[in-house]
């Protein structure tokens, strides 16, 4: 699945590579800038993270698509001096800053870090940047890194539950191998799982070593999965095979089986019959049939 999302990301996706300090994302953050660069694609940087030339330095591909938006020295605007600080982190900035230069196509952004928006945003207001970003215009896709040991659960939940992909990257048995455990998800709603382990080469070309044995095919997400509602019960609510045939035999007493229907439905001799002798002491008035009724 890694192959499949370096060679393209559908309109409105966000990705987002999450990594800690055991393991760095950036090398496979600039496998996706030179993955883009070579389709031809052009791409824009928010810069927090490395400076203009650490990222640009063993790109292979024409760089001439590449825009780096700096915002490295003066991440928070405090010298007047930077060409992107924290608080610009809005569509309204973002898509006045894409402007600026002239693209036939939509972009891709990347943003290196949003750990530096996240420490300085709520993660509401960039929650909701990056969900009005998912609707297209001038930004065709967005490829996030976050660094997740630096925030909340919590925090990192909310930003990985809206990516249409997440890539979350940990060290491998070998020194050049890592380990990627990427969730997919489907405009369907569908969610794939997959973990494999990579390596990346010096031109940032990502070779997919293996698939790890227990994700050796696609997993859906426990919620997909059915589940057995009477599994955690402390009774036994089933029916064994006695049981259950005992219980297809016993006539219930306001239940009418065929036999039944059948006897009362059927006429007989006197069926239908009222038969009423009177009594000595009746009163019974041939002009006033109710009157005994009257009070």
């Amino acid at each position: 699945m890694l192959s499949e999302l370096l060679q393209g990301t559908d309109t409105g996706a966000v990705l987002i590579i999450q990594d800690s300090c055991s393991y760095s994302g950036q090398h496979l953050l600039k496998s996706f800038i030179s993955a883009a660069l070579n389709k031809e694609e052009p791409v824009h940087v928010l810069g927090f993270d490395v400076s203009e030339e650490e990222l640009k330095d063993g790109l292979t591909a024409s760089t001439q698509r590449l825009h780096f938006h700096s915002a490295y020295t003066d991440p928070l605007g405090w010298t007047n001096r930077s060409a992107f600080t924290v608080h610009q982190f809005c569509v309204e900035e973002l898509t006045h800053l894409l402007k600026q230069t002239s693209h036939p196509k939509p972009v891709t952004l990347v943003i290196d870090s949003l750990s530096w928006i996240l420490r300085h945003m709520s993660p509401p207001a960039v929650c909701k940047t990056l969900q009005q970003l998912k609707k297209g215009g001038a930004v065709r896709a967005v490829i996030g890194l976050l660094h997740a040991d630096m925030h909340q659960r919590g925090t990192v939940g909310s930003v990985c539950h809206l990516a249409t992909s997440v890539i979350t990257v940990a060290p491998g048995t070998k020194g050049d191998e890592a380990v990627a455990k990427i969730t997919k998800r489907s405009k369907s709603g569908k969610v794939t799982q997959d973990e494999e382990i990579f390596s990346i080469k010096g031109d940032f070309s990502v070779t997919v070593v293996s698939k790890t044995s227990h994700a050796g095919r696609r997993q859906t997400e426990p919620e997909e999965q059915q589940t057995d509602p009477t599994a955690n019960l402390t009774f036994n609510i089933r029916l064994s095979d006695t049981e259950r045939e005992a219980k297809e035999k016993l006539a219930l007493p306001f239940v009418f089986s065929k036999e039944k229907k059948t006897a009362l439905l059927q006429s007989g001799p006197g069926s239908g019959r009222i038969l009423y002798e009177p009594d000595a002491n009746d009163d019974y008035d041939q002009e006033d049939p109710d009157d005994d009724l009257d009070v």
